[in-house]
């Protein structure tokens, strides 16, 4: 009797091993042959599952997309429940909900290297590019919800410029997680939440 596959089972399979060779190799290395023999499968198997190369990365990005906001929606439910609390625990609460996009740790410091490296792929791969802008779209569209509900709140000013302050607090998040996974040792967990914390505070009205 032939072995039934779950075909999206051997789909998901495929994408966590492009995960992992590019986490050892770059996307450069990810090619379909080094993806099927991380994934104990012939070439051919994989070519069954996906059209073509570009389709493995772009799914591969989507998994690692739905890794991070499986753990970013149970805190932006929080934030936009009715009963959310205000001041100190809200800050708390955007603080955390903001720390899932750092390097705080070793799954978080190896998506941080895995994001940058598609990131960087999409430069100048044309078929890896609109997905990857959509979901730093999306990434800003989360801040700018954050921001509008402090605002909202009375935690922030009522004329702060919300679409510029998105892109700075953007900037930050990518530019602190880049410098992280570059120099653990130096920028660490604690160094992190810090200058996250001192840039939060000096959108306060006492900030």
């Amino acid at each position: 009797m032939p072995k039934i596959v779950d075909p999206e089972a051997r789909r998901r399979a495929v994408a966590q091993a492009v995960l992992r060779v590019v986490g050892r190799q770059g996307v450069e290395g990810a090619s379909l042959r080094n993806v099927a023999d991380e994934a104990g499968l012939a070439i051919g198997s994989v070519r069954h599952y996906f059209s073509d190369h570009d389709e493995v990365l772009l799914f591969a990005m989507a998994e690692l997309n739905a890794r991070i906001e499986g753990r970013v929606r149970g805190h932006v439910e929080r934030l936009l429940d009715p009963g959310a609390g205000a001041g100190a625990e809200r800050r708390a609460q955007v603080e955390e909900l903001l720390v899932e996009f750092l390097p705080l740790d070793a799954e978080r410091r190896e998506e941080g290297m895995l994001w940058q490296a598609f990131t960087t792929a999409a430069r100048t791969r044309p078929g890896l590019r609109p997905y990857a802008v959509a979901l730093e779209s999306g990434l800003r569209a989360l801040l700018l919800r954050v921001l509008r509900g402090g605002q909202e709140a009375g935690g922030l000013p009522d004329d702060l410029d919300l679409e510029l302050e998105t892109l700075r607090l953007s900037a930050l998040l990518d530019g602190l997680t880049l410098q992280a996974t570059l120099e653990p040792e130096r920028i660490t967990p604690d160094v992190l939440r810090g200058a996250l914390r001192r840039h939060l505070e000096t959108l306060r009205r006492d900030g």
